[in-house]
């Protein structure tokens, strides 16, 4: 079993209001459910979409055929009709989006219903959403109690009469399918359906707020800007519950030294921001880096340069994370592929930011951060949660504090101002031991080896090598970065049954697992394939780039994508078919 459903229409109709109420009733009948959305940079108008694909297995991306339009507008028909399956069908509303053209080629079935006949009928045309909602669940002939309770908990603010409006409205749509629709079914296992587990749904940006809340962010600073903004909004949600400052700045470069003065002041701090933002942080950037200050920066790429496309996704900012900001010093760079990596990682960089206190990224795009994912459980095991910061009797034992402290490991105290007998306030010049200010040849050499030379080899170590999945000893291996993974994941699923096939998924990029003891497992693999593809949502094949000049490994074949969408399972799996069928 397996179905996508795509909700058509222009900003303000409530499309992701449909797609999210759909997503939570399978998720709650225990189906494995995976949502992704397409949309534009406005408030109103436009044409936008939100894709839900469910199954009785694990999906972690989304199809190119559709069994079930909703249409909103008539864009939804004209520009999707192409992709409904052939057992698919259109739901729409002729008086809400005029006259349908007939089909093309292929012949659809379409059911024109009362949409907004019925939401007034019940309550005001608002409801047109939830008569939607009720439609698709009778096609599925779905019982309504999980989605009667999801109304409940949304409305019941609002009271009782507008709980019961929205219930019977739901009920309408439900009802009128099954009425002037027989063929209208979709079969679920209905064995199965009762007995599955209820799942729980997460999204990336989601994940990272919960991330940095369970690795005890305290304070979070920035400007909005898609698409880290859900960021922001989710710790703001648990500010007075967790004791969180949230601040929107008046822009980034405020955002950045805020995150870095309360960082100094002694708490785990967090910025957040996409390309363009990023670019106004780099001298705060390089600020963390001299003053050796902890800091979280989570960066959410976006199809650019300049404003570019920005509800859109793209990986364009690797090489940007890895080499912006003025000097060199050291930095970490994470890209999670799904919202459980990109829990685990958050968590991860905080302690490493820390631990060896220097700017740690997260970096992630709109798909990774918009899309839903299904799980069971969600493990929250692996969550360290170490306090690096000499504090109370620590600092009390200390016979002299000097901040930045020559060591073997160039890893200095960390002491908290009102603590410490003695805090010397490093500014962004070049300073000694304790922080003043220098002008020798001598102390600079020593300082540079302290932050760079000596911390980079130690972090190093810390980095994990890439997630390999698929057969031993592949003939075929894939790699890519990020937010790949579940589409990557899938084509090897689907390319496995004819061919020798692996992929190798970084998700931990800087400083990058070069081949060591440690990392040869999977440049083994790369080495021993016959035949080599890298995976990439930007024009220049960034991580193929960063690769061979860390390693010296060149890919056989890139496959690039850069139109501001994600690859889509049928599409990826035709590429690199493509690319195998040159060998």
């Amino acid at each position: 079993m397996d179905y996508s459903i795509k909700i058509g229409g222009e900003a303000g109709q409530g499309i992701q209001t449909i797609g999210d109420t759909l997503a939570k009733v399978f998720s709650r009948f225990g189906y494995h459910v995976f949502t992704h959305q397409d949309y534009e940079s406005r408030v109103r108008g436009g044409h936008n979409f939100y894709q839900i694909r469910i199954a009785d297995h694990l999906v972690m991306t989304s199809r190119e055929k559709i069994d079930i339009i909703v249409a909103l507008d008539l864009d939804s028909i004209t520009l999707h009709e192409k992709e409904v399956s052939p057992r698919g069908i259109i739901l729409y509303d002729s008086s809400l989006i005029g006259q349908v053209p007939m089909s093309g080629e292929q012949a659809v079935a379409r059911l024109d219903m009362p949409l907004l006949e019925l939401a007034t009928k019940h309550g005001n045309k608002i409801m047109v959403n939830t008569v939607a909602t009720g439609a698709v669940l009778g096609i599925f002939r779905l019982d309504l109690q999980i989605l009667a309770q999801i109304l409940e908990t949304t409305f019941q603010k609002k009271g009782r009469e507008v709980v019961e409006s929205n219930i019977q409205a739901a009920l309408s749509g439900y009802n009128h399918v099954i009425a002037h629709c027989k063929t209208c079914v979709f079969p679920l296992e209905p064995e199965t359906s009762a007995a599955k587990q209820t799942m729980m749904l997460m999204s990336g940006i989601d994940a990272i707020g919960l991330g940095a809340l369970s690795s005890g962010c305290k304070f979070y600073a920035a400007y909005p800007m898609t698409p880290s903004t859900g960021i922001m909004n989710y710790l703001a949600g648990k500010e007075k519950e967790f004791g969180i400052v949230v601040e929107q700045a008046e822009d980034e470069i405020a955002a950045i030294n805020m995150a870095l003065g309360a960082s100094f002041a002694g708490v785990r701090s967090m910025t957040g921001t996409a390309g363009g933002g990023f670019a106004l942080m780099v001298e705060g950037l390089s600020l963390a880096g001299m003053t050796e200050t902890p800091l979280v920066i989570a960066l959410g790429q976006r199809a650019a340069p300049a404003t570019g496309l920005p509800t859109r996704t793209e990986q364009g900012d690797l090489l940007f994370a890895i080499h912006s900001a003025h000097g060199e010093f050291p930095r970490i760079v994470f890209a999670p592929g799904t919202p459980e990596q990109a829990f685990s990682l958050t968590n991860k960089a905080f302690d490493l930011a820390e631990k060896y206190q220097v700017p740690v990224f997260l970096i992630f795009d709109q798909y990774i951060a918009d899309t839903l994912w299904t799980y069971k459980t969600f493990d929250v095991n692996p969550v360290v949660w170490n306090d690096y910061r000499l504090r109370g009797e620590e600092f009390a034992r200390l016979n002299t504090y000097k901040r930045h402290a020559f060591t073997e490991t160039g890893v200095s105290p960390l002491g908290v101002p009102g603590e410490a007998r003695h805090v010397v306030v490093t500014d962004s010049d070049e300073h000694d031991e304790e922080g003043h200010i220098i002008e020798d040849a001598e102390t600079r050499n020593k300082m540079v080896q302290k932050r760079l030379m000596r911390k980079l080899p130690l972090i190093r170590c810390e980095i994990k090598e890439p997630l390999y999945y698929g057969g031993s000893n592949p003939r075929i291996v894939i790699a890519g970065w990020g937010s790949t993974y579940g589409v990557m994941k899938e084509a090897v699923d689907f390319l496995s049954k004819k061919e020798s096939i692996g992929l190798l998924h970084f998700s931990e990029l800087y400083p990058f697992p070069s081949p060591s003891p440690l990392t040869q497992n999977y440049f083994s693999t790369l080495k021993n394939a016959q035949f080599t593809i890298c995976i990439e949502n930007n024009a220049t094949g960034q991580f193929a780039r960063l690769m061979r000049a860390e390693t010296g490994f060149e890919f056989h074949e890139k496959i690039h994508k850069y139109d501001g969408r994600p690859f889509l399972l049928e599409e990826l799996a035709g590429e690199i078919n493509a690319r195998i069928g040159r060998l």
